[in-house]
């Protein structure tokens, strides 16, 4: 096992089930309209519609999605209620596994821990740590797209991830669910473990092999 190995984590789907809207633009107008911005008439339209010119792998906090989305339709809310609306309207349900905690500490055995997140959405991460029966406490680093500005699978997301746990990026080792996205580390020359490859219950085992062999 080389002694520079550290595992990083992603969230939803791998750590923790999230109860999130299942029609989002719905739910943030409803916000929006609490807040007493004008929403447009064809809203489904103006949310689903690209609105900033992003380079490829770029994250787009969605408040400002929003905000280009109503001033596409010549709506210009104050007081940042964009960001307001959004963040209210996505308040998560989360259920943590019982192995989630068990697996990010056997993790910690091999070296510095992570999460690294896909997430537009300002303070989601953050709320539904606090709301798991994970703790921030229990991860070195915390990054999400939102705030490093890059989503996986692009290597900048990765290599923010290991710079802030202090390897090279082809000694980490990432754990989530979907291929797509979170292996994406594999271009960087580090290691996947995709949780749909086996049981929950043989997770800890399954990085005990891996990690011994980066």
């Amino acid at each position: 096992m080389s002694s520079t190995v550290a595992i990083s984590f992603d969230l939803f789907g791998t750590l923790v089930s999230c109860e999130l809207p299942d029609n989002p633009a719905a739910v943030v107008a409803d916000e929006l309209s609490a807040r007493g911005v004008q929403v447009p008439d064809d809203w489904a339209d103006a949310y689903t519609e690209p609105h900033i010119d992003a380079p490829e792998g770029a994250e787009v906090p969605l408040p400002a999605h929003v905000s280009a989305a109503l001033a596409s339709r010549g709506s210009k809310p104050s007081n940042n209620a964009a960001r307001r609306a959004v963040v209210a309207a996505f308040d998560p349900v989360v259920d943590t596994p019982p192995n989630a905690l068990k697996t990010v500490e056997a993790a910690r055995e091999y070296g510095p821990v992570g999460l690294l997140s896909n997430c537009s959405v300002p303070e989601l991460v953050r709320r539904t740590l606090l709301r798991s029966a994970l703790s921030r406490d229990g991860f070195e680093k915390i990054v999400t797209s939102v705030a490093c500005g890059w989503r996986k699978p692009d290597q900048r997301a990765f290599e923010t991830m290991a710079r802030g746990l202090g390897v090279p990026v082809d000694q980490l080792v990432h754990v989530g669910d979907t291929p797509a996205t979170d292996g994406g580390i594999e271009a960087c020359g580090g290691t996947f473990v995709d949780v749909t490859e086996c049981q929950p219950s043989g997770l800890p085992d399954r990085l005990d092999e891996v990690c011994r062999t980066v």
